[in-house]
C-alpha cells in the first residue's frame, strides 16, 4: 500500500501541480502589486495557525510555491512536518520583495490548509484505532489533480495509501461485476479471480468486492490477495474474518463504506486488516492558516 512512483517521479509531479496553480491564480500578473507597491520593497512575514489540534503537512509544497514565484524568497519552517499542534503556531517565517511575497500567499495556503486538514482527519482516524490491527486506507476519491500531494498528506497524517490509480492494483468492483455477470453468464466470482491471476503478472495484487457472506465464500476460492466487505454491517463482518481465517487467513480483508469517526473502532474490533475511508479526502476540512507581514 504505497505511492507507485520513485521520489524523481514525484517531485516532478508537485511542481507541475504547483506551477498550474500559481498560473490560475496570477494568469499575466498581480495587477494589485503592480501599481501600489515598489518591487525592492522587502519584507519579512510569519505563516501561523489559526486553530488546534492541527497536523501540519504540506511545507516543502509551500517553499516549492515561493521558490516557482521568486527563488530569493526564503521559508524557514520552525516545526516539522507532521508535527501536531495543540493551539495557534507559527508554521514559518517568509522573507523576501513584497511582491513576490504576495502573489505566492494564496496559493501556499490553499495547499497548506488542504493538506493539513487531511493529515489532520487521517491523524484522528488513526488514533480511534491504533489499538487494533486495521490500517486506515484512502482510495482514489481525490481532488482531479492533486492526488499524490492527498495521498501523501494522508500518510502524513498516519493513515495508508490503497492502489494509486487504476494502473498498479486489480480492483473488481461492482460494475464490472454486473458487465461479468451478463456476458459471461454462471462466471463465478473465484473464476474470475483465477482468469485474472493467469492473465496479468505474479506480483499484482488482486482485490474484489463483495456485498454478501455468500459471495465471500465464492471469493475465498479464488485466493485474491484481499477481498473488500462493501457495506456490510458489523455483524456481517465479524462473520466474514472468522470464514477469513477458516478457509485462508492470509487474505486480507477491507472494509469499505459508511465508516466514520462515530464507527471506525467497532469495525476495527471486527477483526478486519484495512478500512477505506473516501471521506479523508473528499469532505475534508481545510485548516484556517494566515500570513502576516511583520
Amino acid at each position: 500500500m504505497r505511492l507507485n512512483k520513485n521520489k524523481t517521479q514525484v517531485l516532478t509531479e508537485v511542481s507541475m501541480i504547483v506551477s498550474n496553480a500559481l498560473a490560475e491564480d496570477i494568469g499575466n500578473g498581480d495587477i494589485t502589486c503592480e501599481y501600489t507597491l515598489d518591487e525592492k520593497v522587502r519584507i519579512k512575514a510569519l505563516i501561523s495557525s489559526k486553530e488546534s489540534n492541527v497536523v501540519v503537512c504540506g511545507l516543502e509544497v509551500i517553499k516549492e510555491v515561493f521558490r516557482q514565484v521568486d527563488q530569493k524568497t526564503k521559508v524557514i519552517a520552525h516545526v516539522k512536518e507532521g508535527t501536531q499542534l495543540m493551539g495557534k503556531t507559527e508554521i514559518c517565517t517568509v522573507t523576501g520583495e513584497a511582491s513576490s511575497v504576495l502573489k505566492a500567499e494564496r496559493t501556499a495556503l490553499n495547499f497548506l490548509g488542504r493538506l493539513s486538514g487531511i493529515a489532520s482527519a487521517a491523524r484522528i482516524l488513526a488514533d480511534k484505532i491504533k489499538k487494533n490491527k486495521a490500517q486506515i486506507l484512502d482510495t482514489r476519491k481525490t481532488t482531479p489533480g492533486l492526488r499524490v500531494l492527498e495521498k501523501y498528506a494522508v500518510k502524513t497524517g498516519g493513515g495508508s495509501n490503497h492502489r494509486t490509480g487504476l494502473f498498479d492494483q486489480v480492483l473488481i468492483k461492482d460494475n464490472h461485476l454486473r458487465i461479468l455477470k451478463k456476458n459471461a453468464s454462471g462466471l463465478a466470482l473465484c473464476d474470475i479471480i483465477k482468469k485474472i491471476r493467469k492473465k496479468g503478472p505474479l506480483q499484482t495484487i488482486i482485490e474484489i468486492e463483495v456485498t454478501s457472506l455468500g459471495e465471500l465464500k465464492d471469493a475465498l476460492m479464488g485466493e485474491p490477495d484481499i477481498i473488500m466487505l462493501d457495506n456490510m454491517n458489523l455483524r456481517s463482518m465479524k462473520k466474514a474474518v472468522n470464514l477469513r481465517d477458516k478457509v485462508n487467513s492470509h487474505i486480507k480483508l477491507e472494509a469499505s463504506g459508511n465508516i466514520t469517526q462515530k464507527n471506525i473502532k467497532s469495525v476495527a474490533e471486527c477483526g478486519v486488516d484495512f478500512i477505506s475511508i473516501g471521506a479523508m479526502t473528499h469532505s475534508v476540512k481545510c485548516v484556517d492558516f494566515s500570513l502576516n507581514v511583520k
